[in-house]
Order: C-alpha cells, then sequence, then structure tokens
C-alpha cells in the first residue's frame, strides 16, 4: 500500500487545525465573554480568561423579569418538539403519497409544492398573520406552530428517499394484506428512522432559531421564545453585553446537544435522499 508524502500528510493536519480553530474560535469568545464583566469584554487589554469567573451571570440572565428567560426556554423547547413532530409527519406523508402513491394529478401536485419553495417568506407574511388573528390565535402556541407545519422542502426530501427505497419490502406487505398507509407504517417507517432522525435534528434547529413570526404572533411575554428573549437584552438605551452573551450560551446548548448526538444522521440522510452535488 503507497503512503502518501510526509509534506501531505503534514498539511492536511495543518489544514485540520486551522479549520477546528477557526469553527470553535466563535464558541471560545462566546464562552469567555459569557463569563466575563463588561469592562473586560470591552476593556482595551485582552485577555484570553477573565480574571475571575463571573458565574454569578448565569443566575442574572435567569432574574432578569424583563428578558422571561426561563419561560422563553420551555417555550422553544415546546414549539421546537411540536413543530418537528408535525413537519415530519405531514412531509413524510407527502413525500410518500407523491412517490409512491399512483393518482391522476401526482405530478402536478408535486411541482406546485416546488413552486412554493420559490415564494419569497415575506408575500405570505402578513396573509398568514390575518388568518392567525381571524383565529384568534394571536398570542398562542397554535398561532406560532401550525402555519409553518408543512415544508415543501422537507416533504421533497422525503420523496427523493422513499423514491429509492426498497419495493420489495413493500410489495412484501401488500401480499399479508397491508393498504398504503400500513405499509407506511408498518415497513416505511421503522425501515427508515434513520433518515426521520435527519430530517428531525434539522427541523429542530429550524424552529429553535426561528425569529420574526414568532416575535409577531407571541407578543405577550409569557410566549417570547428564546431568539425573542435575547432581542430584548439589547435595547437603543442599554446593553448588557455579558447578560447578552451568556443568555446566547445557554441557548445553544440544546442545539449542542443535538447536534453533537444526532450528527451522522444528517451526513446519512443527505446521501439517502438521492441528491448528488
Amino acid at each position: 500500500m503507497r503512503h502518501s508524502p510526509a509534506y501531505l500528510v503534514v498539511a492536511r493536519y495543518a489544514a485540520l487545525v486551522v479549520a477546528t480553530v477557526l469553527f470553535l474560535l466563535p464558541f471560545y469568545l462566546m464562552l469567555r465573554n459569557a463569563l466575563s464583566t463588561d469592562r473586560e469584554i470591552t476593556g482595551v487589554n485582552w485577555t484570553i480568561f477573565p480574571s475571575s469567573l463571573q458565574w454569578g451571570n448565569v443566575a442574572e440572565v435567569f432574574e432578569d423579569s424583563s428578558a422571561n428567560f426561563a419561560r422563553a426556554l420551555l417555550n422553544s423547547a415546546f414549539i421546537a418538539v411540536a413543530q418537528t413532530v408535525g413537519t415530519v409527519l405531514l412531509s413524510s406523508m407527502a413525500g410518500y403519497a407523491l412517490a409512491r402513491i399512483p393518482f391522476r394529478y401526482a405530478t402536478p401536485i408535486f411541482y406546485a409544492v416546488l413552486l412554493t419553495l420559490m415564494v419569497p417568506p415575506a408575500v405570505t407574511f402578513v396573509p398568514s398573520f390575518i388568518i392567525v388573528s381571524r383565529l384568534g390565535w394571536v398570542n398562542s402556541y397554535q398561532g406560532i406552530i401550525v402555519p409553518v407545519l408543512f415544508s415543501g422542502f422537507t416533504a421533497f426530501l422525503f420523496r427523493q428517499y422513499f423514491l429509492n427505497f426498497p419495493r420489495e419490502l413493500e410489495e412484501a406487505g401488500r401480499i399479508d394484506g397491508l393498504g398504503y398507509l400500513g405499509v407506511f407504517w408498518r415497513i416505511v417507517v421503522p425501515n427508515s428512522l434513520g433518515f426521520f432522525a435527519a430530517i428531525s435534528v434539522i427541523t429542530v434547529i429550524s424552529a429553535w432559531n426561528q425569529f420574526l413570526w414568532p416575535l409577531v404572533v407571541g407578543q405577550n411575554s409569557s410566549m417570547w421564545t428564546v431568539q425573542v428573549s435575547l432581542s430584548t437584552l439589547m435595547t437603543a438605551q442599554t446593553i448588557n453585553l455579558h447578560q447578552v452573551f451568556m443568555a446566547a450560551l445557554i441557548s445553544i446548548v440544546p442545539l449542542v446537544l443535538v447536534f453533537v448526538f444526532l450528527q451522522r444522521y444528517l451526513v446519512q440522510g443527505v446521501a439517502e435522499t438521492g441528491i448528488k452535488g
């Protein structure tokens, strides 16, 4: 077996080190500033770590009644989970129907789903809010969750995946007397958990990072999400930098944990959609 020249090995490891440093730099800055005072954050004499770690900043974030951060974390967690479950359920069923169930208007419906990806969100924002307002869903979980449940892009990804799903498994289910719905729930879903997990990770991250729609619909502080709560820490009059960094650090911890434990499903999911770059 032929080995790579030593200089290529060194170059590869050097490139990995540089990439790792660039990737971790924002996390270091966030952690360092979250445990510092405002004077140390903005001071001329920069230090790698603050002279004393300000662990009291954690309590300060949660004790700030104007931000209502603890409630915001709970709201974001509930909305992210509910939106992920609903989106994966609806989009997977739509994707399976478009990929496997023969009906007259399957192709036009598929193109219509693709067309929704080309419509800027700003175009549908006001009509969506009017509908939510008429239904009396302002300041409610359903007002934040329901209008964004269906994702054309997620349905497209599921369709691409189901097109490559082994037909033999489905035919075995039909021989046992299962219909399309039975085959989907008893055969397709149990054998596609890796792909479902990958789509769930992407959806959770997207739902957690939503800002504008929860800001407009969740007008009461009891309905604020993490992103909305973070925005209240920065006003035209005052900005508590250490508090902003600490709140941002706390808010990304759930996403980092999700990504660390489920990152392999992201790679698997992209590979199994049949989309080639």
